[in-house]
């Protein structure tokens, strides 16, 4: 006894229907909660920020170590913590 190719098509996409319904219900199961996207972004910011605030306080003190007032160090770390931060995150988004 043969299967005739409209059988095989049905067995075909009924598989396939039964296994996107498996990925949506496995989706729904893994769906983030509201403390988990706080948590993540949370996490986006410190991220970007810190290495901010790092170049800032660095640049401050080499700064300080100048007779004259000059911000060049505070500025130029602060642009670099920018950069940082922000090759941080997208490398972060990417994962």
């Amino acid at each position: 006894m043969t299967t005739s190719p409209d059988d095989r098509a049905t067995a075909r996409l009924e598989e396939q229907v039964e296994k996107q319904a498996r990925r949506m219900k496995q989706a729904e199961r893994e769906k983030r909660t509201l403390l988990g996207q706080t948590i993540y972004l949370g996490t986006l910011g410190l991220m970007f920020v810190l290495p901010v605030v790092a170049g800032a306080y660095l640049g401050e003190w080499l700064d300080s170590l100048t007779a004259a007032y000059e911000v060049h160090w505070t500025v130029s770390l602060i642009v670099l913590g920018v950069v940082v931060g922000a090759v941080n995150v997208y490398l972060f988004l990417r994962e």
